[in-house]
């Protein structure tokens, strides 16, 4: 038995009372999903956190981009500090309640919808999102100066569910966890005509923002914008991008142990990066979605900027090795394309991209499978017995 309080995302099915008297107490806490968590697992991780951190701390789970489970623990402290930061920053003084599409124990709900309406006392609508999606609908119609939270992926899903609705309600809308919807901008303003719309980039360590910047300031997805005030960021010959932050984690456990973390410590993201000259920063992906093919870099986030300037729908990719042993990988479209709607893809692809920087395939899902906190779920997605196949390289 873990000695420290575990809450699951179903003790806040009748109200969040259970979070504000785990945080308001000095006893760190873990807030977990209902599902998918191995409680042997969770508990043997509990066993090695040493007593420093035993007050003042809470604990959520994370994959990151490995897959493999990741317990973080963050600063009740560093965190108020961070949504105060982020409530300036993301101009939130107007904003009266915020409501929940996205899980609560993922960690930019918690921080950026929960934490946010706990320091300020803001109302929060609790949800179960797209798995709802007339109750989520009805929730959006009736907030009043409201902050929703998205990943990029909901955005299809808005148009599957909601194709004519407008939300007027909605003042502020953010997007983090994933690749920025920037071609979808119009698309948005048109169902929130109220809303200032921002990208949000960090990562769970992060707890979780690093920078910030509203969808006009950039015409590109990758760009980020720039690191928050004290927060530092790097990138080295390899691209690698690092932070130091005074809101960051304060320590994990993985499989390898309980891992501290310093403030002089550098921390990856698991994202590639650069700095632009005027300070802003560039994400080139994921380290495990840059890859070099017939002695190419491809960049699978370049490739879905393409993708998404000639399809509406959703997108994702998988990595596969071709019958030569090369690297490549599959575009899996949801919902399935027109043959117009594939012939515009494959013209993106052959006016922007030489022939190395196409999909193997280009295959469709009518409904893209979607992890708890929406983002695509990679490995369910190469899974798929259902994919159809619409196009595949000949070479």
């Amino acid at each position: 038995m873990t000695r420290f309080k575990t809450l699951r995302e179903g003790d806040t099915a009748g109200g969040t009372h259970v979070l504000e008297a785990s945080w308001s107490g000095a006893a760190t806490f873990f807030f977990v999903p209902d599902k998918g968590v191995n409680s042997q697992w969770l508990d043997q991780s509990a066993g090695l956190i040493t007593a420093g951190f035993s007050e003042n701390c809470f604990g959520l789970l994370t994959s990151g981009s490995t897959g493999e489970p990741r317990l973080i623990l963050g600063s009740k402290q560093r965190t108020e500090k961070l949504v105060r930061v982020l409530h300036e920053l993301q101009d939130s003084e107007p904003v009266e309640e915020t409501v929940c599409a996205l899980p609560l124990s993922y960690s930019y709900a918690f921080v950026n919808q929960w934490v946010w309406a706990h320091v300020f006392g803001r109302g929060l609508r609790l949800t179960a999102g797209f798995a709802e999606p007339d109750k989520l609908k009805a929730a959006l119609e009736q907030a009043r100066g409201a902050m929703l939270c998205l990943v990029g992926s909901q955005v299809a899903l808005i148009r599957r569910y909601f194709p004519d609705a407008v939300f007027p309600g909605v003042i502020r809308l953010h997007f983090a966890g994933g690749r920025f919807p920037q071609e979808q901008l119009g698309f948005l303003r048109e169902h929130f005509p109220n809303a200032q719309i921002f990208n949000n980039y960090g990562c769970a360590e992060a707890m979780p923002r690093l920078t910030l910047r509203r969808a006009e300031d950039a015409p590109e997805a990758s760009r980020i914008g720039f690191p928050l005030p004290g927060v530092e960021m790097k990138s080295g010959a390899d691209r690698k991008l690092l932070f130091r932050s005074p809101y960051r984690a304060v320590a994990y456990v993985d499989d390898e142990g309980f891992h501290p973390v310093a403030d002089e410590d550098w921390i990856p993201t698991g994202d590639l990066g650069e700095q632009m000259p005027d300070g802003s920063w560039r994400l080139l992906g994921r380290a495990n979605e840059v890859f070099k093919r017939f002695g190419e870099k491809i960049s699978l986030p370049t490739l879905l900027t393409t993708v998404k300037g000639a399809w509406a729908g959703d997108a994702a990719c998988y990595r596969e090795v071709d019958a030569q042993g090369d690297e490549g990988y599959v575009l899996v479209l949801s919902p399935e394309p027109t043959g117009q709607q594939l012939r515009d893809v494959l013209m993106a692809f052959r006016k922007h991209h030489a022939r190395p920087h196409w999909p193997l395939r280009i295959e469709s899902l009518e409904l893209m499978p979607l992890l708890p906190n929406g983002k695509p779920d990679v490995r369910s997605l190469q899974s798929a017995t259902e994919r159809q196949l619409h196009w595949r390289q000949r070479i």
